[in-house]
């Protein structure tokens, strides 16, 4: 499942936003998301993906945004 496909799973079920509306370009507020939501959303995928985002990370304030900042961070772990 890519990210995209997670974040409507999420957000569907947390809001009930449709998964059509909830597009790249869609900013988070008008598919329901609001301050508390995205964290929310952060921590469940920190707890899901297995990892940690730092915590000045500027807020998304698209789905595109957002997608971004999962996939610059979900990466495999290197062993030392």
């Amino acid at each position: 499942m890519d990210t995209l496909e997670q974040i409507r799973e999420y957000i569907g079920k947390k809001v009930g936003t449709p998964a059509e509306q909830i597009v790249p370009e869609a900013t988070l507020d008008a598919i329901g998301v609001d301050s508390l939501m995205l964290l929310d959303l952060m921590f469940d995928f920190e707890d899901m993906l297995k990892i940690k985002l730092p915590n000045d990370l500027p807020r998304p304030e698209t789905v595109a945004e957002l997608i971004a900042v999962f996939d610059q961070y979900n990466k495999p772990v290197q062993d030392a």
